[in-house]
């Protein structure tokens, strides 16, 4: 989708569909007013005889205003004034998105931002309905293309506005490009999306933008490096593991660079710790931590971070076999720590430990994993926020504040000593579970054992990397966090 500006009054611009914001219990104000004004006070009447309302999310698509030069006015409820905030400017962009993308319009000129927040800048506001748009405006389609009869995505938005938001509106296509790069390998069938399918997806990244490289080790160059850990889990399947090392050559070579780690369990049967039938065709998404960091990798190369970026994906299915690893087995990783298995449902940490162990050798400035790692996360935190630990309070401080400003947020969970002793084993260093009790932080301690030489931090999706309860499948998350502290690493100012 192409994102431009355009400084010409709303009810001038020749488009198929403007789209404006109004308030449930306030005075037309921005672009509402201008159009209301050169309609002779057409959007005034409507709004009285109740034909359209600001009512927050509501939308009410208008023909040929009087007065007004786009085909279509598209108007969306805000809701109360006083109630409009950030999350809920959002949401309604979102709603217009949703509009947009379901209706035959290919092109609109978007005034939305004109009535957003006031806490927020012009930029913010431009750059978040922007990214709202995009991300509504994503289909699905390698196994399902649209048909003939439907609507066509969108394919171009103007914003009222002069150039001065071009770079918002930049910096919105990119972290786009990169969700919808996640979200498309989240929704994949395992069939389909299995390592081998991850590495030729990194292949194709690399292929695309000059400042990407890619290596992919085998599972024989992963022996030789002592990744039994890894492995183990992929002992049960047919598809050989592979670990993907994609990297992002934005700045100099003597620039440490930050790590973004990836599970890419492809398919979580459980193993012989078999999962219950209910949900277990969700589990093509126990890979959206790869999704994530391989989306925000996307969109560095997109927008040209001068960051230096090496995203490692550990790409494994996790599948029951005569040959798969065993509950009670004792496992050496590739740290030389020892790893009891009590359950091989919780194969994530395993494929990580060795993924954070190979990474120390890049001397990184932060490693960041990602992970779909503990259904403890959905408990405590539900969908809407992502489980965050770590081992520095600044860094963690540093991504929880890009995750609230382009609101893909995470909660700040503890990493204390007091919980290692749950992953205490009388056969081994440690457990690969710590019992029933606060699983995603014995999860993040279980991690940080790996991650001791780095300053590192832990990110749990496992809630909030698709919709469990509704068609509309991977969500993308957390592109838009990882993105947005990659470009503060590199110094890109944010709108």
């Amino acid at each position: 989708m192409q994102l431009s500006t355009n400084n010409d009054a709303a009810a001038t611009v020749a488009t198929p569909c403007l789209v404006i914001g109004i308030h449930e219990d306030a005075p037309l104000s921005g672009a509402a007013a201008e159009v209301n004004e050169a309609s002779g006070g057409a959007l005034s009447q409507r709004i009285e005889s109740r034909d359209i309302s600001g009512l927050f999310r509501k939308t009410t698509l208008l023909h040929g205003l009087p007065g007004v030069t786009a085909e279509r006015i598209l108007v969306v409820g805000l809701g109360k004034s006083e109630k409009l905030d950030r999350s809920r400017f959002n949401q309604a962009c979102q709603a217009a998105g949703t509009f947009l993308r379901d209706h035959p319009v290919t092109s609109a000129h978007i005034c939305l931002h004109d009535a957003g927040p006031g806490d927020a800048s012009p930029g913010w506001r431009a750059r978040q309905a922007a990214l709202a748009l995009w991300q509504a405006n994503y289909r699905y389609t390698v196994t399902k293309p649209i048909k003939d009869d439907s609507p066509v995505p969108l394919e171009s938005a103007s914003f009222a506005g002069g150039p001065e938001l071009q770079t918002a509106l930049d910096q919105a296509a990119g972290m786009g490009i990169g969700f919808d790069k996640a979200r498309e390998l989240g929704d994949l069938p395992p069939n389909i999306c299995n390592p081998a399918y991850l590495a030729q997806e990194a292949r194709a990244i690399a292929d695309r933008h000059e400042s990407v490289s890619v290596e992919v080790l085998e599972e024989d160059q992963m022996a030789e490096l002592g990744m039994d850990a890894l492995l183990g889990v992929s002992r049960g399947s047919s598809y050989p593991a592979k670990l993907i090392i994609l990297r992002h050559s934005g700045a100099g070579p003597d620039e440490r660079p930050v790590v973004l780690v990836g599970k890419g369990i492809t398919f979580d049967s459980g193993g012989l710790s078999l999962k219950s039938g209910d949900n277990m065709m969700q589990m093509k998404y126990d890979m959206c931590g790869a999704a994530g960091v391989m989306g925000a990798l996307l969109a560095c190369a997109q927008l040209g971070l001068p960051v230096n970026v090496i995203t490692v994906v550990a790409a494994v299915e996790n599948m029951p076999d005569g040959n798969a690893y065993r509950p009670g087995d004792v496992i050496t990783s590739m740290s030389g720590q020892t790893v009891e298995v009590l359950n091989t449902d919780a194969e994530g940490r395993l494929v990580l430990c060795d993924a954070l162990t190979y990474i120390e050798r890049f001397e990184p400035q932060a490693v960041i994993d990602v992970a779909t790692l503990t259904g403890a996360c959905v408990v405590a935190l539900g969908h809407h926020a992502s489980g965050l630990l770590s081992n520095d309070d600044d860094l963690a401080a540093d991504l929880l504040a890009a995750g609230d400003d382009v609101l893909d947020r995470a909660w700040h969970l503890p990493l204390w000593e007091e919980y290692q002793s749950q992953l205490d084993s009388p056969v081994a260093d440690m457990k690969n579970v710590g019992g029933m009790s606060a699983g995603v932080v014995t999860a993040g301690c279980f991690l940080s054992r790996f991650a001791r030489k780095q300053r590192w931090a832990h990110i749990d999706n496992a809630g909030s990397a698709w919709k469990w309860k509704s068609d509309d499948g991977a969500t993308g998350r957390p592109v838009g966090l990882l993105t947005r502290y990659l470009m503060q690493v590199a110094g890109t100012l944010a709108p």
